[in-house]
């Protein structure tokens, strides 16, 4: 997998976010998205991801041949601060239903995605009722044994305490081989093992 950027900019109302940034970013590789809060990093990602459009230039998605951007959902798995998981449902239910849209990772099923998250005595617990701890495991456990090639984290160890963020090094350790993995974050422990950094900053 292969995300090409040739002088892109993106820009809310005359404010530009970041403006002439051209990058490369291929599979096998892991890149760290680096800024303070409110720099720009999570409308990176949100252009990354195909949600949103470049205000200028281009991004081209490609595999084998190009792929078209209304189709790269299918490519990515995602984890973020502001996508909620549906409250009403029991975690069980919130696997089942992500997993309606995706595929498990190999080797993984729901049973062993709880086991994963040590959740075993909450699997038909509301997810209401779960800590924004829980929440957040199990929004990095959802993208992260999901079976795509490409994944996306955005403060991964937000809400998470010590043993937490201990829990998510090991989940990337067991997860994020051989993808093409791209984290936005401020925190070194998030993205210290990255191969690749930008700074935000420096498209302004």
């Amino acid at each position: 997998m292969n995300i090409s950027l040739n002088n892109v900019g993106r820009r809310f109302n005359k404010e530009w976010i970041f403006r002439n940034l051209s990058a490369e970013f291929s599979s096998g590789n892991s890149y760290a998205i680096l800024g303070p809060n409110g720099s720009g990093k999570s409308t990176l990602l949100s252009v990354l991801t195909g949600s949103l459009s470049p205000s200028e230039g281009e991004i081209s998605f490609s595999d084998t041949k190009e792929i078209l951007i209304e189709n790269i959902y299918k490519y990515i798995s995602l984890a973020a601060p502001y996508l909620e998981l549906v409250e009403t449902f029991t975690l069980k239910e919130s696997i089942d239903f992500h997993f309606k849209f995706k595929n498990f990772a190999p080797g993984i099923d729901a049973k062993k995605l709880i086991t994963i998250l040590g959740l075993e005595k909450a699997a038909h617990k509301q997810i209401k009722y779960f800590s924004s701890g829980m929440k957040q495991r199990t929004k990095l456990a959802l993208a992260c044994c999901t079976d795509t090639p490409i994944l996306f984290l955005d403060e991964p160890t937000s809400n998470l305490d010590v043993q937490g963020i201990s829990w998510y090094r090991e989940l990337i350790e067991n997860f994020g081989k051989d993808r093409l993995m791209i984290i936005g974050s401020n925190q070194s422990q998030e993205y210290d093992f990255c191969t690749n950094q930008i700074q935000i900053s420096d498209y302004k």
